[in-house]
């Protein structure tokens, strides 16, 4: 037979035929013969001059199924396939049917019961939870090096030919040298493709989600070991052990990363409250300083005409105390107000928020949290002051940790709660609670909801 010829290549379960037969025009198998495997190739060429009618089985392997009568239109120009010694052609026959119950298993969820690799970040997200740390370390500057090693690992495993396994014995064309020569080609674009799965999953790696990623790579490695199945081929299992853990230590570093900025960002904030305040303490006390002295001179003078004045010796009594206070707020920086509040158009009912500000006037800081950041103002069910409002606001956030909204970032404020539930806790903490309000007014929210555009529901 002449390179390039054309050849009848009948599939596993019918009748042999004879060399050379040709199928009538209009020709189509009985309908009681086995169908083709999915992929089969009716029609050959015999080209046994290089290797890419192995390369072209592999393609034809993802090929959809030819109807009988189609594969056999003599008019219709077949593809290339392979031309190995007819007891390859047996296996590589074999190997192909096996290939496509995998596929069909894979699409059906596998004889296992198990489902198709699930890649969609929020779903993955959901089904992980809470980030937990692969290798943890101090800080993420502490990954880099730990990275550059495990790069330089996999550069050396690569370099010594342990990346990637397969199979020495491979023939192609009767020629064993052949053979491994194909064998070496192909396993160096697997590997290409391997890696450049894997670099491709970190570059597009997202804070606190590397199960994505890991799967991605894993399907990779699959898909590899499945192609190259006639040659014994596949991803080392140190080599892909390493690459994960490039990986999760991409993970880890960038999660660090953004903790380390965010710790940052509310560290600015604390300063920026504490230099506010300190400033308005300051103020505060230069005005009380002033009035004390125009109070003293005024007394004075009283006394010198040989009067007094029973509100004016009051007022200094009073200055006296507020005096005492700020410099009292001033030196004690755990000495705060602890409120409560929430906001049902931003948030829905049974959502508060329990925080701390240090401020003079505690409602400027209710205010600031009610500005442009949400649809609503907050309303105040209470604003608590306390000689150690860190450790009662602590404790506030402690009980209700479990009820926290971001259960990723503790440091948020948020928590499913009602007010009569947070009152509770708060008096058994501090005692009796002279003003608490357990309703939200919620006003402007109310006034909204009613000119809102049409399907547009309220949040309850």
């Amino acid at each position: 037979m002449t390179s390039g010829e054309r050849r009848f290549n009948p599939p596993p379960g019918w009748p042999p035929v004879p060399n050379g037969w040709k199928p009538p025009a209009g020709w189509s198998p009985p309908k009681d013969w086995a169908k083709p495997p999915e992929g089969w190739q009716l029609w050959l060429i015999d080209d046994a001059n290089d290797g890419a009618t192995f390369m072209a089985s592999l393609e034809s392997a993802d090929a959809p199924v030819q109807p009988a009568s189609e594969s056999l239109d003599l008019n219709r120009k077949p593809r290339r396939a392979s031309t190995l010694p007819a007891s390859s052609e047996t296996r590589l026959a074999e190997l192909e049917a096996e290939n496509a119950e995998l596929r069909r298993e894979l699409r059906e969820g596998g004889h296992s019961g198990q489902e198709l690799i699930q890649l969609n970040d929020q779903i993955v997200l959901q089904e992980v939870g809470i980030y937990r740390y692969h290798h943890p370390l101090e800080n993420a500057a502490a990954y880099l090096p730990r990275l550059q090693d495990v790069e330089a690992r996999a550069a050396a495993m690569i370099r010594d030919g342990h990346a990637i396994e397969k199979s020495n014995m491979f023939t192609f064309d009767n020629s064993l040298a052949r053979g491994r020569k194909m064998s070496d080609d192909l396993s160096k674009l697997m590997l290409r493709a391997y890696n450049a799965e894997s670099e491709n999953s970190i570059r597009t790696l997202k804070v606190g989600n590397v199960q994505t990623a890991k799967r991605r790579l894993q399907a990779s490695r699959d898909a590899i070991a499945r192609l190259g199945t006639m040659m014994q081929m596949r991803i080392s299992d140190s080599y892909h052990a390493l690459r994960l853990k490039e990986i999760e230590l991409t993970a880890d570093w960038l999660m660090m990363k953004q903790e380390e900025k965010e710790r940052e960002r509310e560290e600015r904030a604390r300063l920026r409250e504490e230099r506010r305040v300190e400033k308005e303490l300051a103020e505060q006390r230069a005005q009380l300083d002033k009035e004390r002295s125009l109070l003293l001179q005024t007394l004075e003078t009283l006394e010198a005409a040989g009067t007094t004045n029973s509100d004016l010796a009051q007022r200094l009594a009073d200055i006296d105390q507020a005096i005492a206070d700020n410099d009292y707020r001033a030196a004690n920086i755990r000495a705060g107000y602890v409120y409560v509040i929430s906001n049902r158009g931003a948030f829905g009912e049974g959502v508060v928020k329990i925080g701390l500000t240090r401020r003079l006037e505690p409602t400027d800081r209710v205010n600031e949290l009610g500005g442009a950041s949400v649809p609503f103002r907050f309303d105040v069910h209470t604003i608590y002051f306390s000689e150690d409002a860190v450790t009662l606001e602590t404790e506030l956030h402690r009980h209700f940790a479990a009820r926290a909204l971001n259960q990723a970032n503790s440091r948020k404020e948020f928590f499913f709660a009602t007010p009569a539930e947070v009152r509770e806790v708060l008096a058994s903490k501090v005692g009796n609670l002279l003003e608490f309000s357990e309703e939200a007014a919620a006003t402007e929210y109310f006034q909204s909801v009613g000119l809102w555009p049409a399907g547009m529901s309220a949040k309850s």
